[in-house]
């Protein structure tokens, strides 16, 4: 008997494992890698959002806990994992440049904004109304964080790699039980794949697809993280992640040309070097109507538990969320209002052919 089952393992799966082991619990995870949103995340952090210069949610309280949560991560499994990156948003006109200076009046911003523009130095970038500096950001390697995991749950022989079967499952009133796994409750941290799930499919989820392309530059030479109408990362060996794109109807992780032709439009608006596409990459970000994540527990069925909705802000949500989860769970707390499922129960209870 575990103390936990586990389903799905992303950037919410792999926060309430760490969060599980440091409190001494046990838990077993089942993953069939179905879901390629953590995986093909650019893993920025970055507490504004840079097309209104507003904060982003509860920024300074999800810091906080993400960079001691992945420093930690990187210790124990032998790798690097987190790389400071300086982001700066650049600016199209002298307007915006105002608009920023305004922005880091505004209570709470001054700590994540520089208030100096900087100036292009960069010969490859068009950029001449310069740069807005935003402070305390980087980049998460989601990939290798995925595959290092998981590699560490096979050792310690508490990973299933398969599907899910919902057939195979079963919930009673002290445990859960799936073909011959047994726990005492069970989470769902399924992303997109939520929308298969019998007992959360009333959550409006929608999904967001978006999709990246990997370019090789030498003659960029760019070390901090640009930001105009699309997103360049540096991910060494001259090589930059493009991205992102967001697309509310197509639901499939296949990469798609007009994708591909809306990035590169964007791109060479400010890129004035030449360079080549090596990789180009889709998923589908688990996106909730309120842009609030979807965490608690089933409405009848007490041992069931969903972490799931974060967005495109996944690698800092996701510590915060799970420690909110498991700290209802065991300690009683009340959930965050804002991310507490109790928020569409009525969705629940006016649907039909829920279990």
């Amino acid at each position: 008997m575990y103390d936990y089952l586990i389903v799905g393992l992303g950037l919410a799966g792999i926060s309430f494992c760490e969060t599980l082991e440091k409190a001494g619990k046990t838990y077993y995870v089942i993953s069939d890698n179905s879901q390629q949103s953590s995986l093909v995340a650019g893993g920025m952090y970055n507490p504004v959002i840079l097309k209104r210069f507003t904060l982003a949610w509860k920024a300074k309280e999800q810091l906080d806990l993400a960079m001691p949560f992945y420093t930690a991560l990187e210790q124990k499994l032998g790798v690097k994992l987190d790389y400071r990156q300086r982001l700066l948003r650049k600016f199209a006109s002298i307007e915006e440049q105002n608009l920023w200076f305004e922005a880091v009046d505004k209570p709470g911003l001054e700590n994540f904004m520089f208030t100096t523009i900087q100036q292009n130095k960069n010969p490859s970038l068009d950029a001449p109304y310069g740069f807005g500096e935003v402070l305390y950001t980087g980049r998460i390697d989601t990939a290798a964080l995925l595959a290092t995991y998981t590699e560490y749950l096979n050792k310690n022989g508490v990973l299933q790699l398969s599907t899910f079967d919902f057939a195979h499952f079963n919930a009673s009133s002290d445990h859960v039980s799936y073909k011959t796994i047994k726990a005492k409750q069970i989470v769902f941290c399924e992303g997109y794949g939520l929308k298969n799930n019998p007992f959360f499919q009333y959550l409006p989820l929608n999904g967001t697809k978006g999709e990246l392309l990997t370019i090789k530059t030498p003659d960029y030479k760019e070390e901090n993280v640009i930001k105009s109408g699309v997103f360049t990362i540096p991910m060494g060996n001259d090589l930059y992640r493009v991205g992102a794109t967001y697309k509310w109807k197509d639901k499939t992780n296949a990469p798609t040309e007009e994708a591909k032709s809306e990035l590169l439009e964007k791109l060479k608006t400010f890129l004035k070097c030449d360079f080549e596409i090596v990789d180009h990459v889709a998923g589908i970000r688990p996106t909730v109507v309120d842009r609030r994540p979807l965490v608690g527990q089933h409405p009848e069925h007490k041992n069931l538990y969903v972490l799931n909705g974060f967005g495109s802000r996944g690698v800092m949500i996701a510590p915060y969320a799970a420690g909110q989860l498991f700290n209802h769970i065991e300690k009683g707390a009340n959930l965050d209002s804002e991310i507490n499922i109790e928020r569409f129960t009525k969705r629940y209870h006016t649907k039909e052919n829920f279990i």
